[in-house]
């Protein structure tokens, strides 16, 4: 499975507003390993960086005047999320300025989701961790991830955070280098990787009176039916004379 782990930086919060992307970066996951395969661009707004967002990435209006526009970046980007599902955190932002950008192409597709599926990791952590708090940088403190590089917001940092995040929390390899595999030993590489679930609520639905009760009737008819004792209505063993 392709996967590209996906982030941006913007002018505002509102693409509505007119606000645009000013920063991509993007990590690609294959088959939950690092390929080591990133996309990365500064990209021209047209307009000014709002204040509240410059004190976020520090991505200034000078700077940006010198990158190229999205149009121009655009193919390279479609070209690179393809087919591939983006893993994002708080996707809504996220893909409503990527299509946002798109629309002002006027080009096909108008719609991030018409060639990669998407992933919410947002939407997957509230679920995980109901009523706690789950920014980026909360959920890089529950799973043990470094993020002590993050003083400022920046698109491929964010991303390769993310991925790790998204690693640990869905139970599979911790660690993004490919290196990291080929250094263990025997016994290093048979040993399970330990995750922290800190904090995890796991939901016990218990079944109402009224299923209980469907189900069973729904016993009681395969009962009359069955030709033979059902196995659910044999006596069971005497524990005594399996164990001494």
């Amino acid at each position: 499975m392709r996967q590209i782990v996906l982030d941006t930086e913007t002018t505002g919060l509102e693409a509505a507003a007119g606000h645009r992307i000013i920063e991509i970066g993007g990590v690609e996951l294959l088959n939950r390993r690092h390929t080591k395969k990133t996309f990365h661009r500064y990209i021209n707004p047209e307009r000014a960086v709002d204040a509240g967002a410059l004190a976020v990435h520090g991505i200034d209006d000078d700077f940006l005047k010198e990158q190229p526009t999205f149009a121009t970046v655009a193919d390279d980007f479609l070209e690179f999320v393809d087919g591939a599902e983006l893993v994002i955190h708080n996707a809504e932002f996220d893909v409503g300025f990527l299509n946002h950008e798109l629309v002002r192409l006027g080009n096909v597709p108008v719609d991030i989701r018409e060639i990669c599926s998407v992933l919410d990791t947002l939407a997957m952590a509230r679920r995980m961790h109901p009523g706690q708090r789950n920014s980026l940088d909360a959920l890089a403190k529950r799973y043990d991830v470094d993020n002590s590089m993050r003083e400022l917001h920046g698109a491929l940092l964010d991303a390769r955070i993310l991925a790790e995040v998204y690693l640990a929390m869905t139970g599979g390899q911790v660690a993004l280098s490919l290196d990291a595999e080929s250094n263990q030993t025997a016994a290093d590489r048979g040993r399970s990787a330990v995750i922290s679930r800190d904090g995890l609520v796991l939901v016990v639905q218990r079944a109402s009176d009224e299923e209980l009760a469907a189900h069973a009737a729904m016993l009681a008819r395969i009962r009359e039916q069955a030709d033979s004792q059902l196995l659910w209505d044999a006596e069971p063993a005497d524990s005594h004379d399996e164990n001494p």
